[in-house]
C-alpha cells in the first residue's frame, strides 16, 4: 500500500488486516494485554540479572537425647555431629567424673582455658573449684563436671532453640548421673534450667530432676571478682543445709 500523509506531517505506513492479526497474535504470546500501561518502561533498558537462588539454611542442630545409660550418653557427645553449636570450627570438651558421683557441676559453655585442659571447667577455675568443694567436705575428684554445651566455639550465640535442646541433654546427664547435690554455675545453666538469670536464681534452693540444686558464680567470674566469693561461700552453705 501506498504511504498517507499523516496530520502531523511526515508518511504513516498503513498494514493490512493480516498484518495486524499477525502483530496481535505475537504481542499475546509475549504476554502484552495492554495497549497502554500507566507507568513509561524503557523497553531497550536491559534486564536486571536474576539473584543467585539462595542455599537453604540448615536447621540448628538440637537433637534430643534418647540413651538410657550415662555411658550411652557420654559417647553421644564425644561423636555425635548433631548436638547443640555443633560446628566445623567448634572443640568438643566432654564431661568429667565418676559415675555414682555425690555432687554434679554444670557450668556455661567452656571457656578458652577450659579447652586447654580438655575438661569442662579448667585451669585456675578448676583448682578454685576444687577449694570450693573442700570448703563444704567434699573432693573435686568425687565430683562430676559437666557443661551446658560441650563445644568451645567462640562468638557462637545460642538461641532459644539451642538453648532449649541443651537443657533437655543436661536434663537427661542429670538423671543418669544421679547426683545428690548439683551446683549450676553462671547464667547459661540457670536460665536453661530454671529459667531465670543468675542474680534471680541465687539465695534459693532448687530441685532440678528432684536434685537439691543452688545456682551459684562460675569460678572464672570469681577470679576477676573476689569480693563475690563471700556470696558464693553462701550458695554453697544453702546447698549443704539438712533438707530435713
Amino acid at each position: 500500500m501506498a504511504g498517507e500523509e499523516s496530520d502531523v506531517g511526515g508518511e504513516m505506513q498503513s498494514i493490512g488486516i493480516a498484518e495486524a492479526r499477525s502483530a496481535l497474535g505475537w504481542w499475546l504470546e509475549a504476554g502484552v494485554d495492554v495497549a497502554v500501561q500507566e507507568d513509561a518502561r524503557n523497553w531497550l533498558q536491559p534486564s536486571p540479572p536474576k539473584a543467585p537462588p539462595s542455599e537453604p539454611q540448615p536447621e540448628p542442630n538440637v537433637t534430643q537425647p534418647s540413651h538410657e545409660t550415662l555411658v550411652e550418653l557420654r559417647e553421644w557427645l564425644a561423636s555425635s555431629a548433631h548436638l547443640p553449636l555443633a560446628s566445623v570450627a567448634a572443640k568438643r570438651i566432654l564431661p568429667r567424673g565418676p559415675e555414682d558421683a555425690p555432687i554434679m557441676l554444670l557450668s556455661d559453655a567452656p571457656a578458652l582455658e577450659d579447652f586447654a585442659a580438655g575438661q569442662p571447667i579448667g585451669g585456675d577455675s578448676w583448682i578454685l573449684a576444687g577449694r570450693m568443694l573442700a570448703a563444704i567436705g567434699m573432693s573435686i575428684d568425687a565430683a562430676y563436671s559437666a557443661s551446658l554445651s560441650c563445644f568451645h566455639s567462640p562468638g557462637a550465640r545460642m538461641g532459644d532453640k539451642e538453648r532449649e535442646a541443651c537443657a533437655e541433654i543436661a536434663r537427661r546427664h542429670i538423671r543418669l548421673v544421679e547426683p545428690k547435690r548439683l551446683i549450676l554455675f553462671g547464667d547459661g545453666p540457670c536460665l536453661a534450667l530454671l529459667g531465670k538469670r543468675l542474680v534471680e536464681a541465687r539465695g534459693h534452693v532448687h530441685k532440678v530432676e528432684g536434685v537439691r540444686a543452688v545456682a551459684t558464680f562460675h569460678p572464672r567470674h570469681l577470679i576477676k571478682r573476689p569480693l563475690d566469693k563471700s556470696l558464693a561461700w553462701r550458695d554453697l552453705l544453702l546447698l549443704m543445709e539438712d533438707e530435713s
